[in-house]
Order: structure tokens, then sequence, then C-alpha cells
């Protein structure tokens, strides 16, 4: 086993060795890592319902009435009255016709896709989708084409070229994507799905909560209910809880239920966990100030990270990526941060992302105020000052 010290070796010697920091709290607009409060600009917690009170409260009430977990597989005796609940609630949410829980999103994806395409048939993945979507691909044992990222044209060429290889045809995408922060065209990609006879899938892990009326998502984002096929999407994001969905047709569901070996061979989501994300989608329904004041913090980071003279993405959404390019630098600047500034906000070096493109990925949260937001931009001055980032 000497290798796994070598390979741990390289990781540092190349700067892409990461700390992992240990919260001693919960998630929130602060945090508190080895005793000391640090304002925490990296979580997913877009909407802050990791903590809210409500929903805590329903997940507490649900522990009461259900237990801890669910006991068994779905399939045989873990399939609670809440699931089907929540099942129904997340389907009313996203206007399909029915949805399938999972214990996460990574689940969701890697039961999914393979029930949809096999050996025989054919699948077109976007350049930049999430690794899970990858997994899931890899497991269905369908032949891949990748095409470019946010190029339809490329797409389309693909479909013209390699449709009739396959029986069914696949085409998925990240609807926001993580790393960028960019949506993907899928206007656009639902004419594909028409022009070529495709099946479209759209993993929305990042636009819950944050896109479309009452954070719905990308589909709604961009009204087209009824023109993708499947979607699906994350608990543990915006939603502050934990586990996965897809929802589609009626008819799809069923057969996830009979064949998606999450479902039949890993226990069902734990109540608690169903009970908040229920409690989550009652509070976006109500009321959508916690998604205004996401994007109005996000406005504040992004124009003062720019006006700074740092580089950022070509975001359209709250995910903020500061890119400095080197990989050591990356590593020390979020080290300087946290050490100096007392801003928690972690590197993402390779194979996170490519060589090259190393960055800091900031997450503003609907939790932050606009002052914290400000004193993240000056701390961000003073750290790239230090490293030679900025002048």
């Amino acid at each position: 086993m000497n290798w796994v010290k070598e390979q741990l070796d390289e990781l540092k010697n190349a700067g892409r060795y990461v700390p992992i920091r240990v919260l001693e709290s919960s998630q929130g607009a602060e945090v508190v890592i080895e005793g000391r409060k640090v304002l925490n600009m990296c979580s997913n917690n877009y909407l802050g319902l990791a903590g809210h009170p409500e929903i805590k409260k329903a997940a507490i009430d649900a522990i009461n009435t259900y237990g801890i977990g669910a006991g068994a597989v779905r399939s045989i005796a873990g399939t609670m009255e809440i699931h089907v609940k929540l099942e129904e609630k997340v389907a009313q949410f996203k206007h399909m016709d029915a949805a399938l829980v999972y214990q996460g999103g990574l689940l969701a994806n890697l039961g999914t896709i393979p029930i949809l395409i096999g050996k025989e048939d054919v699948v077109f993945s976007e350049e930049l989708n999430h690794a899970s979507i990858i997994d899931g691909m890899r497991l269905s044992s369908a032949k891949k084409y990748v095409f470019n990222h946010m190029s339809t044209e490329d797409l389309d060429k693909k479909l013209k070229e390699y449709r009739k290889e396959g029986k069914r045809s696949l085409v998925v995408t990240d609807g926001v994507f993580s790393m960028d922060g960019d949506i993907a065209k899928l206007k656009e990609l639902s004419e594909m799905r028409e022009k070529h006879d495709t099946m479209l899938y759209v993993d929305d892990a990042h636009g819950e909560g944050v896109l479309g009326k009452n954070g719905r998502g990308i589909i709604d984002h961009f009204n087209l209910q009824g023109k993708v096929d499947v979607e699906m999407g994350t608990f543990s994001k915006a939603m502050g809880s934990m586990g996965g969905f897809v929802s589609g047709s009626a008819e799809l569901i069923d057969l996830l239920r009979q064949k998606a070996r999450p479902f039949l061979f890993s226990s069902g989501l734990n109540p608690a966990d169903a009970a908040s994300v229920m409690k989550a989608i009652e509070i976006l329904e109500k009321d959508d100030s916690l998604i205004r004041k996401l994007w109005k913090n996000t406005e504040i980071l992004q124009s003062g990270l720019r006006d700074a003279g740092f580089r950022l993405t070509s975001t359209k959404t709250p995910i903020t990526p500061v890119v400095t390019g080197d990989e050591k630098k990356t590593v020390e600047m979020s080290r300087i941060l946290y050490q100096d500034e007392k801003i928690f906000a972690s590197p993402i070096v390779f194979p996170t992302v490519a060589k090259g493109v190393a960055r800091i990925r900031l997450m503003p949260s609907a939790v932050h105020s606009e002052e914290q937001m400000k004193i993240t931009v000056e701390g961000f001055e003073r750290a790239g000052k230090k490293l030679g980032i900025l002048n």
C-alpha cells in the first residue's frame, strides 16, 4: 500500500491537496470551525433553509411519528406514507405527472439513466456534465458522444451523424453548471429533442430554489413544461436537507420503481429528511422573499469582485467562481482568507476542474447580509494583493 502515500505526496507537491475543514455548528451565514466563528462563503445552502426553525420542527415531528429510519428498501417494507406524500408534493411543485425520491442526487442519476438507455442505445452528453451523470452513463453501457459546452450547433451536428446508431437516444445536461454558474440552453435543447427523436434529461441540482417561479427550477424558468422528459434534482442544496428525485411521466416513474437499483437495493430516505423537504417546498410556495434576497446578495458580491479586478466566469446564477488559474495560489489564497480574514472559502482544483482554471467558488445565500457581501469583497482584495493576483 505504499502507493497511497506516494499519491498523497504528489497531490501536496502539486498544490492540489485540499484541507477539509470541519464545521462545529449548523450551516448558516457564519459557522464555527476550530473554535472560531468564520464567514461561510462556500456552502450550497442557498436559501438558508438548513437551519430554518420551521423545517427543524418538521423534522422533529416526523421522527416522533415515523422514527429515525425507513428500516427497509422501498420495494419491500421501506415505503412510508411520508415518502408518498413527498413524491406527490414534488410532482405538483415541478408541474410533472409523477416523481420518485432517491436517497441522494448522485443515486438519482445512477438509478435513472441506466433505465432510460442501454447497450443498444446512444447518449449525447454536455461537455461539463456533473460526475454523477457521467457515472450513470457508464453504468448504462450506451454509446456516448460528448457535445461542446453550451453548443447546440455541435449537438445538432452529432445527432445528425450518430442518432441512428442507437435504438433509443438520450440528450443529458446539467441545468446550472456547478463550477461555472452558467445556465444550459434548455429551450434550444428541447428543439433538438423534437427534431431528432431523442429523449431529454436535465439535472437541475443547482436550479432548485434558485430559478423559476418560487424556485421551481430551470424548466419553469424557460416555460418548457411538457418539453423535457426527465427532470432530476436534489434536496441537499437550496432545500437544505438530503436526498434527490426524478420527475417525469407516471409510466416512467412506475418503471423506475420496478427497476431502479437504488430504489430496490438501498433503504428509503429517512422520514426526517422527507418531512424537511416538504416543509421547504411549502415555504417556497408561500413566499419568494428568500429567493429575492439571494439574488440581491449575488449582485452585490459579483459586481464588487469584478470592480476589484477579479476574473469571474460568465456566471448567470449565484454561483460565483473567482478564477485564479494557478493551483498553488488558489489553495494558498483559501488559507489566507481563512486565517487572516475569517472567510471560509474552499479551493477548487484539478480534477474537480480542468488544470489551469483553478478557482475559489463563492456561494452567497439568502441569510447573508449585504454588509457580509462587502466584507467578502474587501477580504478578497487584501488576499489577492498579497499573492500578486491583483496589482
